[in-house]
């Protein structure tokens, strides 16, 4: 798992560039001979039964490009025996599965071919008449007709078929292979080596690495033992000289000039800006050291001086520069450097500088352990001598990792006793419980590795370590995100943070690195092809296989069906509807009903552009109902609601309506539920149904002409012609008032208080009724003013049945002036000669 580990991340890069040089630079120094491909140790004899594949394709003529089912059959059977025996060796068995992969590709190919023929002829045959049932007959062309459909049919479908069954084979093979590699990796995994602590296993493991590195130095060294040798190093000594010159400023140089260019970048910007192009130049910190790393390579291929043992270590050193400087680089970001805003942790300078070191250390820990593991392969050590060399590279590690977690848990204690009232927050916590995590692990994996579990306690420590690296470089390009939108929309970064791009994009790339993840954790290529090919070859629904690609297809095609139905709208709204007769309401329901009827035909073509059959969707539609009928009633009553609203159009957008005690002007008629807006500025959401079975009044259907209706009341002994002509004169010279038909002014009743007259006058628009209202108003108390017109006010008289029961006093006043009377009082009597101001005796 972890040479696995060690050759997805870094040193596949380095792999690729050392071979790319060596066969450019080195011409002469000879091919070495491929190892054999190795063997499965038992005999392989063909097996001489038929395949099924086979016996379904005799007597049927194969299509051109049709697999060959008779060496499939050999494979098949040799694959099969393999697994049986169980002593094939991992190498054998992933030559095996790829060979077997190759065939399975083959088997889907034709498994895809003459889908339209077949369906063709299926359809065909759908459409003659039933097939007679016993004792009846049929014509004899139509049975002949029936006969040669079927005939053509199983021809075509038989290759297809045959193809299905060989697929299922190969698919079944290839699984027990996944399965049988995955069970030998966990066995080793897990299994328990030598003691690295024992000091017998001390010497050994210096002797064997003492070697390795005489037999590397003799291997360098006899490279010059030949004079034709010697003139290719002279030939090739000057421009390697020149390239080391290279490697040498820029592995010592290089960095220091980025860092000096960023902070020239950084002290011209401000914003979003700034880290955008900070982030960008730091990456010339990683670009130029690798460049200097491999002109370093370069220049010692070139001089011809390093053999295959030579050429190993030289390639392994390659990947342990990779992991340091990719380490710094990601610690630098992710920590921080003294007053730079590039960083994710809340950390002190001091605790910052500490991180960095600690990332960078644990980046050449790595590479150490990769080179350990990589030699000890190479050169076969025991598993005695791995395990001593591997122990130190795995207590260091341990060590880092135990006091970087240190710094996680640091983290989250100054968010808490900093000024944020909200505290840590998801992000925080979790860097809490990985800090936890980190040191745990870190505590328990050079643990393992002494009681001899070394390749279980490598696999914890470093697969630990680099998802840790991947989430950080996560983290890194999220505040990337975040200072890339702002630039772009030219906001803030506080704003920046809170927009829903940034996080979006983020998710992507999570989304994206889910593989390496996966790869880190002992996971397969194949693997991961298996399930990218299972993904591709979609999901069985019914008679229908629906792919990813089928999935994208039906999103393009509704999102183009959308769009094009959205263009037809602006178009009708804009050009069309407006230089037509048709009043606004009708030209909106027109609009909407266009909407309504493109989303329903854009998503059926899109379904069935992915050759979804709509009538295998009568169950879905059924159950649908049934939910229909118990759970969602309001919603289709909403629903059929809405498309009444949008027919009828009793109500249309612009209407000033009032229903249910809630009055305002219609500003929008969806498909569920209608928007109002009241003279308070509020919107109010009405469900459809409610305006169709409900009471709805509509001041304005069809124009804004109202009714204003003003009830005066003037004084008794007023002269009520005059106060009508008044009335009539004011009313008319009112130009929101209509002259046809023309207000009306009538004497209505004598009140209890005032003689009651009312106008009514109709006005061209009646969302201006309060304004004329208040106008009319003002006028008729200015004209009753000049004409000495009185505007009575309400006056009651109370009678007492118990007078005794009060006082002795006459008559008197409370302070809202009115004047109470006991019924003796002789001023009751018209006919008396007492003035209101005489007093009455004492009883």
């Amino acid at each position: 798992m972890i040479q696995r580990t060690a050759q997805t991340l870094w040193l596949a890069l380095a792999a690729l560039c050392v071979s790319v040089v060596l066969a450019t630079a080195q011409d002469t120094a000879g091919q070495e001979n491929p190892a054999p491909e190795p063997e499965i140790d038992a005999p392989i004899v063909d097996d001489p039964t038929v395949s099924a594949a086979e016996q379904m394709m005799q007597g049927i003529e194969p299509p051109d490009g049709a697999p060959d089912y008779d060496a499939w059959s050999q494979v098949a059977a040799r694959a099969e025996r393999a697994l049986e025996a169980g002593r094939a060796s991992d190498q054998v068995l992933e030559g095996l599965r790829d060979e077997i992969d190759g065939w399975r590709a083959q088997f889907a190919a034709a498994s895809d071919e003459n889908k339209v023929r077949i369906t063709t002829l299926r359809n065909q045959i759908a459409a003659l008449p039933e097939p007679p049932a016993d004792g009846e007959t049929e014509s004899p062309a139509l049975a002949r007709e029936r006969e040669q459909l079927t005939s053509q049919l199983a021809q075509i479908e038989t290759p297809v078929r045959a193809a299905e069954v060989a697929f299922a084979r190969a698919d079944t093979i290839i699984s027990e292979i996944d399965d049988l590699l995955r069970t030998r990796q966990t066995e080793e995994l897990l299994s328990a080596g030598p003691n690295p602590l024992n000091p017998a296993n001390w010497s050994q493991a210096l002797s064997d690495l003492g070697a390795t590195m005489r037999d590397a130095w003799n291997g360098t060294r006899s490279s010059l033992d030949t004079e034709t040798q010697r003139a290719e190093f002279r030939q090739a000594l000057v421009p390697a000289i020149i390239l080391l010159v290279i490697a040498f400023v820029l592995l010592f140089r290089g960095r220091k000039w980025v860092i000096n260019a960023g902070n020239r970048v950084r002290s011209s910007g401000d914003g979003p800006a700034r880290g955008v192009w900070s982030f960008l130049i730091s990456l010339g910190q990683v670009i130029v050291p690798l460049l200097g790393l491999f002109a370093a390579i370069l220049a010692l291929s070139l001089s011809g001086l390093m053999a295959q043992r030579a050429q190993l270590i030289a390639q392994l050193m390659l990947s342990i520069g990779i992991n340091l400087i990719l380490a710094r680089w990601l610690g630098v970001r992710v920590f921080g450097m003294p007053g730079a805003e590039s960083q994710v942790l809340n950390l002190g300078n001091l605790a910052r500088a500490e991180g960095r070191f600690e990332a960078t250390m644990l980046g050449l820990s790595f590479g150490l352990y990769v080179f350990v593991f990589q030699l000890a392969e190479f050169e076969g050590y025991p598993d005695a001598t791995r395990a001593v060399l591997e122990l130190p590279v795995l207590v260091l590690a341990g060590v880092l990792m135990v006091r970087m977690g240190r710094l996680l848990r640091n983290h989250r204690e100054s968010i808490e006793t900093g000024e944020d009232e909200e505290g840590p927050n998801f992000i925080d916590r979790t860097l809490s419980l990985a800090g936890r995590l980190l040191m745990i692990v870190g505590i328990v994996g050079p643990i393992l590795a002494v009681l001899g579990y070394s390749q279980l306690a490598g696999t914890a420590v470093f697969n630990t370590a680099s998802s840790f690296a991947l989430i950080g470089f996560l983290l890194v390009l999220h505040g990337f995100f975040v200072d890339l939108y702002g630039m772009v929309r030219k906001t803030t970064t506080a704003d920046a943070q809170n927009a829903l791009v940034p996080v979006l994009g983020s998710f992507v790339a999570i989304i994206l690195s889910l593989p390496f993840f996966a790869l880190i954790w002992g996971a397969r290529e194949n693997d991961l092809r298996e399930i990218w090919g299972t993904m591709m070859r979609g999901i069985t629904f019914g008679d229908t296989v629906i792919s990813p690609s089928d999935v994208l297809l039906l999103i393009v095609v509704f999102l183009l069906g959308i769009g094009l139905t959205r263009l037809i709208q602006g178009m009708l709204k804009q050009t069309v509807l407006p230089k037509t007769r048709i009043d606004i309401g009708g030209r909106n329901a027109i609009t909407s009903g266009i909407g309504y009827i493109g989303i329903f035909l854009a998503a059926v073509i899109a379904i069935t552009s992915v050759g979804i059959n709509l009538s295998s969707l009568a169950v879905v539609a059924g159950a649908l109902s049934v939910g229909i009928g118990f759970g969602l009633q309001n919603i289709v009553s909403n629903f059929v609601s809405g498309i009444i609203l949008l027919i009828e159009r009793p109500i249309s957008e612009g209407d000033w309506i009032d229903v249910g005690g809630r009055m305002g002007i219609v500003k929008d008629i969806s498909v569920r539920s209608t928007r109002i807006e009241t003279f308070d500025r509020t919107d109010v959401v009405i469900p459809n149904s409610d305006l169709i079975s409900g009471v709805v009044t509509n001041y304005t259907r069809g124009n804004r002409v109202g009714r204003l209706v003003m009830d005066i009341g003037v004084g008794y002994g007023s002269d009520t012609h005059r106060v009508s002509e008044i009335l009539m004169e004011i009313v008319m010279d009112h130009p929101m008032v209509t002259v046809n038909p023309e207000p009306q002014v009538g004497f209505m009743n004598f009140g209890a208080d005032a003689l009651e007259f009312q106008i009514r006058a109709i006005l061209s628009d009646v969302f201006f009724i309060l304004k004329v209202r208040d106008e009319l108003n003002h006028e008729i108390a200015r004209r009753f003013a000049e004409e000495g017109i009185e505007i009575p006010f309400a006056q009651r008289d109370i009678w007492l049945r118990n007078p005794e029961a009060l006082r002795p006093v006459a008559a008197s006043s409370d302070a809202t002036g009115v004047t109470i009377r006991r019924p003796d009082d002789p001023r009751l009597d018209p006919d008396s000669d007492v003035t209101p101001e005489d007093g009455l005796d004492g009883d």
